[in-house]
């Protein structure tokens, strides 16, 4: 094995670890990878021999490379993922997610708190994801964001404070969570108004990403408006066909007609009420998603 090969190598044992930094940070799927591809471009570039922990060094330029995607992103004024759903992460409701899904997806990142995340500054969401995700020391993460130990650790409050207000926490449960799901779909199907609004939160929050479709994501709160979409849940429930799914780790529905995906929908089930709901049917986005992880 070449020095370049072992090299290669070890970096391989580092890729998901990276790739989960990358979409915490990012919340795309293909913008993770870009990232992560940076990093190995890096690293073959550099001095290996003066690097004591490899992974360490990797996490750090996948940090530093994420901060200058996400500046560029706000500076051009593109469009946030505040207007858009992230990238869902899906995979079989009957089936264990594989090693790289596990880290990826690793404590319960819905589409929820990666929405929340968006919100922050850039300098923020690092300093969140590092040291509160990942737990990397304030002393490695200060030089990532020009900052001292004590400015990062007031990024990472203020992150903090802004995630716990407005990213509900997740029932862990999944057998709780898909009885949840089960009776939103019956309710759905039966035009049933009484039974969609007893399972809903009262501050529930719909996103619905339709892309070009609706001109961007639209938000809708409270359980009586959410409620008052039944007439679009019904419509779905019985003109597609509808799937259990895991849609980033937690319970969710992929809706498919004659097997062309039409829609994913994500919840995020709190104290056994529906606190948000996620759709995305943008057909640009949905067909670039990988579903070969759903098929038996």
């Amino acid at each position: 094995m070449t020095p370049q090969d072992f090299l290669a190598d070890q970096f391989q044992g580092h890729r998901p670890h990276l790739k989960a930094v990358a979409y915490r940070m990012l919340g795309s799927l293909s913008e993770a990878e870009d990232a992560v591809q940076e990093a190995w471009l890096r690293l073959a570039r550099s001095d290996s021999g003066d690097i004591d922990n490899l992974g360490g060094w990797l996490t750090t330029v996948v940090g530093r490379v994420c901060l200058d995607m996400l500046r560029a992103r706000k500076s051009r004024r593109e469009e946030s993922l505040e207007e858009r759903l992230p990238d869902p992460v899906i995979s079989r409701a009957d089936a264990a997610p594989d090693p790289e899904q596990e880290v990826l997806l690793a404590d319960s990142v819905g589409l929820a708190l990666l929405v929340v995340l968006e919100s922050l500054t850039p300098a923020e969401r690092l300093a969140f994801v590092l040291h509160d995700m990942f737990g990397m020391p304030f002393e490695q993460i200060a030089p990532i964001v020009d900052r001292t130990p004590v400015a990062a650790k007031k990024l990472a409050s203020r992150a903090r404070q802004r995630v716990r207000g407005a990213a509900p926490n997740p029932d862990p449960d999944l057998t709780t969570q898909r009885r949840v799901v089960d009776a939103f779909l019956a309710a759905a199907r039966g035009g049933d108004f009484d039974a969609l609004v007893s399972i809903l939160d009262p501050e529930v929050v719909l996103r619905a990403d339709g892309g070009l479709l609706t001109s961007g994501m639209k938000v809708i709160r409270g359980a009586a408006a959410v409620a008052g979409q039944l007439a679009t849940f019904q419509r779905m429930a019985t003109s597609a066909a509808t799937h259990p799914a895991l849609v980033n780790g937690l319970a969710g529905l992929v809706n498919t007609v004659d097997d062309r995906l039409i829609s994913v929908m994500s919840f995020t089930i709190s104290d056994s009420k529906i606190a948000t709901i996620d759709i995305l049917s943008d057909p640009e986005r949905l067909a670039q998603l990988n579903l070969t992880r759903l098929k038996p």
